[in-house]
């Protein structure tokens, strides 16, 4: 029987008192690495009166006694990224240098919370009226709660919890149950960097837990990245419950391919942005929109396409991991058939791909359709798979509209070599995040993670500026003092003892 995993609750690392577990598998060999334990509703209410203890503390701590911290922390996760990567690896079946992007995209929102004392600063005005002036002073909320998802068990806690603590926040982490093991090691090192006890919190489980997180009245903010289903639910349960609540959900990303692009380019970035971490990833392009004479194309994509194949965490040579579970492989493998009953022309297929050595892993090959029209199922659905679905477009304007009619707008990229169709595109494209001859328009901690219309339900996303404003409020403050106090000030007899 595998070893059951440690929750963080009430003071440090321990074993739950849950009798039900849910066993951590790796995908490429279904070898049990953990069991994850559904934590009890005791240790839940224990998990957050702790957080909440230790918050009264943590927030009277100055913000560059904070951030010397987080830098401590960031350097010590710089020095275990790869041990890191390799856990992450096994129980994602990622590549190794897929998990080391992983975590390295993480450790650099960690590096922007080291800048906590620049961004948590107020406005002041002098003399807003005679002798009156006003100031703002940012403030922590409380007991934050973050809920990440299987694909980026590194990267997207890392979003979360080192912004939320430098405002001066705690945080209750509750990590998918089908990869824990990451999310827990991240804890470990945080502790290891000097941080005072209980300002993270870790517990495992599954829908009861996280309805018990959201629904609990000492728990103040809510992040959640995650399905369109499950974030539906989040945000709605969260604002019914007067949360604060930032909810990344689905995508449907789309690759604009001009006829001026340069070709091998063009090839090589959607590829790669298609197949990359087996398609599982909200920023994947999972729709090529081929326009005009750039759709003659279509077999020099299949044909690269076909040389990406999957393999091990340490096999070198692999493009890409297995899906993260049986159950996601079905999936998959049940649109590439719709795909096929409905119509469109499966140029490459992936649905028989199978490693050597690895007769259980999860394994979905590279697969491409063509003549997909908007009313496929493999078009509306998000896959999250390695499946590529190309559309065609006589030119820019019904290319953009198109991708505006769609009910996603996480991610969207154009490649050209036109100036003037690069700004009409990021201009008119009614999409958050927008990519000019880069496939995967991720952008750096120091922007934020802005995802539209279904791709995103709440008010502030995620790192940057945005998640400053999202961990903390503003009190703004109106003072006048009057001259007659100077000057009896100035008059009084200060005796010292």
């Amino acid at each position: 029987m595998a070893r059951v995993l440690d929750v963080y609750v009430g003071g440090g690392f321990r074993t739950s008192k849950a009798s039900d577990t849910i066993e951590v598998t790796n995908p490429a060999n279904q070898e049990v690495l953990v069991e994850a334990p559904y934590t009890t509703m005791e240790e839940i209410d224990e998990a957050v009166a702790a957080a909440k203890a230790a918050f009264l503390e943590w927030r009277t701590v100055p913000a560059p006694e904070r951030a010397r911290l987080m830098m401590t922390y960031q350097m010590l996760l710089k020095e275990k990224q790869d041990d890191i990567a390799e856990i992450l690896s096994q129980e994602t079946g990622k590549t190794f240098a897929d998990a080391q992007g992983d975590v390295w995209r993480g450790i650099e929102v960690a590096e922007q919370a080291c800048n906590i004392p620049a961004m948590i600063m107020g406005e002041t005005s002098e003399n807003v009226a005679r002798g009156i002036d006003t100031y703002s002073l940012i403030q922590p909320l409380g007991v934050c709660v973050g809920i990440t998802p299987f694909n980026f068990p590194a990267m997207i806690p890392l979003w979360m919890f080192p912004l939320a603590i430098a405002c001066g926040n705690t945080f209750i982490l509750k990590p998918s149950e089908q990869d824990p093991m990451t999310p827990n090691l991240l804890i470990e090192l945080f502790y290891q960097s000097g941080f005072p006890k209980d300002l993270v919190q870790v517990v495992h489980g599954g829908k009861d837990q996280v309805d018990a997180l959201i629904t609990h009245e000492d728990t103040k903010a809510v992040s959640f990245v995650g399905s369109v289903g499950v974030g539906q639910h989040v945000y709605r349960l969260g604002t019914d419950n007067l949360k604060r609540v930032q909810c990344m959900t689905g995508a449907k990303n789309h690759m604009i391919i001009m006829p001026d692009a340069s070709k091998d380019q063009a090839i090589n970035a959607l590829v790669g942005a298609a197949v990359g971490a087996a398609g599982q990833r909200c920023m994947a392009i999972s729709a090529a929109v081929f326009v005009g004479e750039a759709k003659q194309w279509i077999p020099e994509v299949a044909e690269a396409m076909s040389k990406v194949r999957p393999g091990a965490w340490d096999d070198n040579g692999a493009g890409y991991g297995p899906q993260i579970s049986p159950q996601a492989r079905d999936r998959i493998l049940g649109y590439i058939e719709k795909g096929k009953t409905e119509g469109a022309n499966c140029v490459l297929d992936g649905s028989d791909c199978s490693v050597d050595g690895l007769p259980d892993g999860n394994w979905v090959g590279p697969t491409l359709f063509s003549d997909v029209t908007t009313d496929m199922s493999i078009y509306t659905d998000e896959i999250f798979g390695p499946v590529l679905v190309g559309l065609t477009a006589e030119n820019l304007d019904e290319a953009i509209q198109m991708i505006n009619d769609n009910p996603y707008g996480n991610g969207v990229s154009i490649f050209t070599s036109s100036g003037g169709a690069a700004r009409k595109f990021q201009s008119e494209i009614e999409v958050g995040q927008v990519g000019i001859n880069i496939p995967i328009p991720v952008p750096l901690p120091f922007f934020s993670f802005t995802g539209w219309k279904n791709s995103f339900y709440g008010d502030q996303h995620a790192y940057g500026k945005h998640a400053i404003r999202f961990y903390t409020e503003t009190k703004t403050i109106t003072a006048r003092w009057f001259s007659s106090d100077a000057v009896a000030s100035a008059n009084m007899t200060i005796t010292l003892k």
